[in-house]
């Protein structure tokens, strides 16, 4: 059989960005999926986005990845979520077409110069005596490559449960990957059991809209991609209704029923994007819980029921879905269903996403132990990325917890034992002030033109943004007097100084935008996505100053190197614990080592005065 640089097994949305930058990057590249019907599929919620996740699709898109574009293109509605808070957690979600977003990707992964794409199980996977790896189908065809990149998704030996019915099946009755897991395992990985689930899909015209909240996409949105000139106005509305008391009477009533309660489900589950049983049973002093409608497609009425999802017995599920606002009379056109499946121990992996004890072999995605296309994508990206390096003899390539969501992500999942999938938050991001979604191409684009993903037409403009910035700082300097600016301010509940203020300083005032500011003549050819960057610079500055601190400070620590033959179970001081954690883990550096959990700060200082003596002792004349 032909031989490839890269193969990369799964379809996801973790295997079509690993697969599109490997490609893109020039290595042959095959990609393996059971179904190429799940190409890009959006298995559960029909959306792109949401809190952090939409940072993480800008950082994908700045790098120059697919994501981004792809659901610029399937667009349904688009909003900013947050607008309430601090741009440090503003995060864009839309409502995408699922239907449309496989076929866009289907597209573009097909006409991709030097990726070729195989409907076909991955059955066996080995390495060879020469470093290299063998991929065996199904039906007997063997591929061979110098790199290897897991993207499998929830399809490892999955099963899905509905109350007592378990199917051995991936999601939407897609067909599983039986027989990895034993290569997997064979090859020396730590596998565990994660579960996910998701709701019923329900016929469009069965809802009664007047019990429901309608949410229109905001007009003024703008597109995910830098590159995205401009989006639709909102095709389809999703509108916001809650569960009842009846509803919980029901749920508590049946909670025997339920395969997470009777002992049917293995795997665990997300914390933070539980079942609707586990939402009533855990927050008992809850009365209600949101529920969210939305758009599967426009060339279909079935709805998603965000916020309900269940394993429930289907008889049981129609109780709890009539007895929503607005659904008393509800079609269930799909039943909710528990999914649960195989993945590996993230922390057998570095921070390129490469196995430590298996060079050359990548994973990315819910195989990882994570939830979510966005953080599956995100993965993908960095393993396609370095799946190339690898071919190539090229240096690993690394995000960090200063430039990216990415990179706090990755190094999450390589540095934490996670016990259930984990799910990006603003709040898991220390930075999160600096790592804003207006602001990823600036952070990483000039990465991602190192790296070679980046092309002149996306440089281009990320080249002119930059210099429209540099144009609106340049007016920031501008002293203006209180007899122009006062009536703006006075409108505005601004206090008139009597005194000049440069534009900078205006700017600052809470109540003043640049877009008051074109009243006076200022910013008029400057574009709004660079003024929104120079105003959330102004009126943050001081925070920001101190975050840059926050992160240099920081940065002291990932600079202090571990050398990879450090035997901590020797190194006297360490608490048993930190050992332990330490040898298996082998942090990078002292930063990495800091976040572990198990690992104390005066476990760091230990580890400091020890790689002060070894240095020493290098040093000293044999």
């Amino acid at each position: 059989m032909k031989d490839f640089d890269v193969i990369v097994i799964g379809a996801g949305h973790a295997g079509c960005e690993a697969a599109l930058a490997s490609a893109r990057l020039g290595c042959s590249t095959l990609m393996l999926a059971t179904n190429l019907d799940t190409i890009a599929y959006l298995a559960c919620n029909p959306s792109i986005g949401g809190t952090a996740k939409g940072q993480i699709v800008k950082e994908i898109d700045a790098l120059g990845g697919e994501m981004a574009i792809n659901a610029d293109k399937s667009l349904l509605q688009m909003r900013m979520l947050n607008r309430g808070k601090g741009p440090a957690v503003f995060s864009p979600r839309a409502q995408v077409d699922k239907n449309a977003y496989h076929t866009n990707m289907k597209q573009t992964v097909e006409n991709t110069p030097n990726l070729f794409v195989r409907q076909g199980e991955a059955v066996k996977l080995t390495r060879n005596a020469d470093g290299s790896f063998s991929v065996t189908t199904a039906v007997e065809l063997t591929y061979h490559c110098k790199a290897v990149v897991l993207c499998c998704g929830v399809y490892l030996n999955s099963r899905t449960l509905v109350g007592t019915c378990v199917r051995e099946s991936g999601p939407n009755g897609f067909a599983n990957a039986k027989f990895l897991t034993e290569s997997l395992v064979q090859l020396g990985f730590d596998v565990k059991r994660f579960k996910t689930g998701t709701p019923a899909r329900v016929r469009f015209s069965s809802l009664d809209l007047n019990k429901t909240q309608e949410q229109k996409g905001e007009e003024d949105a703008r597109p995910f991609s830098f590159v995205t000139e401009s989006i639709p106005a909102t095709k389809r509305s999703c509108f916001l209704t809650y569960s009842t008391a009846e509803t919980k009477r029901i749920i508590l009533e049946n909670k025997h029923l339920a395969p997470i309660y009777n002992g049917a489900i293995n795997g665990v589950g997300p914390r933070y994007c539980p079942s609707i049983e586990d939402k009533v049973v855990r927050f008992s002093d809850k009365e209600r819980h949101q529920i969210f409608l939305e758009p599967e497609s426009e060339d279909t009425c079935e709805y998603y029921v965000q916020g309900a999802s269940s394993s429930m017995p289907a008889d049981v599920q129609e109780l709890i879905y009539h007895s929503i606002e607005g659904l008393e009379n509800v079609e269930i056109m799909r039943d909710a269903y528990a999914i649960e499946y195989d993945c590996i121990d993230a922390t057998q992996l570095n921070a390129s996403l490469m196995a430590k004890h298996m060079p050359g072999m990548f994973f990315a995605g819910q195989i990882n132990g994570t939830s979510g296309y966005e953080e599956a994508g995100g993965q993908g990206i960095v393993a396609g990325i370095n799946a190339e390096r690898y071919v190539h003899g090229k240096t690993p390539f690394a995000l960090t917890r200063d430039n990216s969501y990415i990179g706090v992500l990755i190094d999450d999942i390589t540095t934490k034992e996670n016990t259930e999938p984990y799910r990006m938050m603003t709040s898991r991001a220390e930075h999160r002030l600096i790592l804003r979604q207006d602001n990823a191409d600036l952070r990483l684009t000039e990465i991602g033109r190192e790296i070679g993903l980046v092309d002149d037409a996306r440089y281009n403009k990320y080249l002119h943004k930059k210099q429209q910035i540099a144009l609106a700082e340049q007016q920031l300097k501008i002293v203006v007097s209180p007899k122009v600016y006062g009536p703006l301010f006075e409108r505005n509940n601004e206090p008139v100084t009597g005194a000049g203020l440069t534009v900078d300083e205006m700017l600052r005032r809470t109540n003043i935008k640049w877009k008051d500011l074109t009243e006076l003549g200022f910013f008029r050819e400057i574009d709004a996505d660079a003024l929104d960057e120079v105003e959330i610079e102004c009126k943050y500055r001081g925070y920001i100053e101190k975050e840059k601190e926050a992160i240099a400070q920081a940065n002291k620590l990932e600079h202090k190197a571990l050398p990879d033959d450090i035997d901590y179970m020797s190194i006297e001081g360490l608490r048993l614990e930190a050992r332990q954690k330490l040898n298996k883990i082998r942090p990078t550096n002292l930063g990495q080592a800091g976040r572990i959990l198990g690992v104390s700060p005066a476990d760091i200082q230990i580890l400091i005065v020890y790689l002060a003596q070894r240095k020493n002792c290098a040093s000293k004349p044999i």
